[in-house]
């Protein structure tokens, strides 16, 4: 673990992104645990509206994300696209914290807020760009260290904000600390990524056309939805926990923050492990197990009556959601290694439509603790997928 660490930061075509990626998941983490508490809470929309809101969000992170990671790929230097998107982040959050209005959240979140979001896939793209380079252990070590990276800034904002916010008649001002974090990640690379690329490789003469075909191949494609359809529960955590924690379990947005921030703290060590997991077992095994743990977390989440009740199930949560978080970056880039832009974005931005879709059928016809149930359920559907497309028989036929 030095060592690689130490090799983040002497390598300025890794420091850069990570550090920047650091920086954007703030974005995330001073919106995602509050964003359904005030698009239904606070701001009035149905649980049908807000979940057709993450939908066509969705929609727009696909295109937005597909789009930008076919291009990044043919780019040498991916750094105005990083700039441009960062912009974006700070008028889509900044606009929510400034204008109570459900317009303009409706706005900002179908629109800037997935531009913001794609930055994400970006800059793990230029990480790849840099770790095709390398020894492919020493690759899968940084980016697994990365990631754990990334998860750590979550350990600290969500309580912090929660508490800040506790007596506030309002959410809100959240997105304001996420239009800081998109300033932050502007400014990185406006003084600190001129000139180096971001690891971004040679111009490919390679068309967009054929760059998306790559990733429709069959055998290619229903990996990428499996591997969606695991990051789907995860998001569907993030709407569902705190709903459940204010609704059904009795608890208040302090309980909200500090879940989401000793989960993510949790996630490190977790993630750490499922590296390590990775050096002896087939990743497909690593990812399958740990989804389970998800599973039965979902599961037992569907039951949470009081606040202790989720705090209890905080191991099973963190185990399973760094699983589901770290292993199938890998998974992913592997499947099509000279397009590190690709998989991710398509993974990604799948799984924030499942979990929407999951969510509006759940709710449509249970509550928020019965949503769970529906996702345990669809999680274990998805982890018999990935096991029946990755068994030896499967893979025997499969065309070189």
């Amino acid at each position: 673990m030095p060592s690689t660490f130490s090799l983040i930061l002497r390598d300025n075509r890794i420091r850069i992104p990570t550090v920047t990626l650091v920086a954007l998941a703030f974005t995330y983490a001073s919106t995602a645990p509050y964003q359904s508490i005030i698009g239904i809470n606070e701001l009035g929309l149905s649980n049908g509206g807000y979940s057709a809101l993450v939908f066509f969000s969705s929609i727009v992170n696909v295109t937005t994300s597909l789009t930008l990671g076919i291009w990044s790929d043919r780019l040498k230097e991916r750094r105005p696209l990083v700039l441009g998107l960062s912009v974006a982040g700070m008028l889509g959050f900044g606009s929510i914290a400034l204008v109570h209005s459900p317009a303009v959240f409706i706005f900002s979140t179908l629109l800037l807020v997935p531009m913001s979001n794609s930055t994400y896939s970006l800059l793990f793209a230029s990480l790849r760009a840099r770790t095709n380079q390398m020894d492919r252990g020493q690759g899968a070590a940084i980016t697994a260290m990365v990631r754990a990276l990334f998860s750590g800034s979550w350990a600290l904002a969500p309580g912090l904000i929660g508490l800040y916010l506790v007596s506030s008649p309002s959410m809100t001002p959240a997105y304001g600390i996420a239009a800081l974090a998109s300033c932050t990640c502007f400014c990185l690379y406006f003084f600190f990524a001129p000139g180096n690329g971001a690891g971004g490789p040679a111009p490919d003469p390679v068309g967009f056309i054929a760059s998306l075909k790559r990733i429709f191949v069959p055998h290619v494609l229903s990996r990428v939805i499996v591997m969606a359809m695991l990051f789907g529960l995860q998001r569907l955590n993030a709407m569902l926990l705190p709903l459940i924690i204010t609704h059904a379990a009795g608890g208040t947005v302090v309980d909200v923050g500090f879940m989401a921030g000793l989960t993510a703290l949790l996630e490190m060590p977790f993630m750490m492990m499922w590296g390590f997991a990775q050096r002896r077992f087939r990743t497909v095994h690593v990812l399958a197990f740990g989804a389970l743990i998800y599973c039965v977390y979902l599961l037992l989440l569907g039951f949470a009556s009081a606040p202790w009740h989720v705090y209890a199930l905080l191991l099973f949560n963190a185990c399973g959601a760094a699983a589901i978080l770290s292993v199938p970056i890998t998974y992913l880039q592997d499947l099509i290694a000279d397009r590190p832009g690709l998989g991710i974005s398509l993974n990604t931005f799948i799984g924030v439509g499942v979990s929407a879709g999951l969510f509006a059928f759940g709710t449509a016809i249970t509550d928020y603790s019965g949503t769970a149930f529906v996702g345990a359920a669809a999680g274990l559907a998805s982890i018999g997928v990935l096991l029946y497309l990755e068994s030896s028989r499967r893979q025997a036929r499969q065309p070189a």
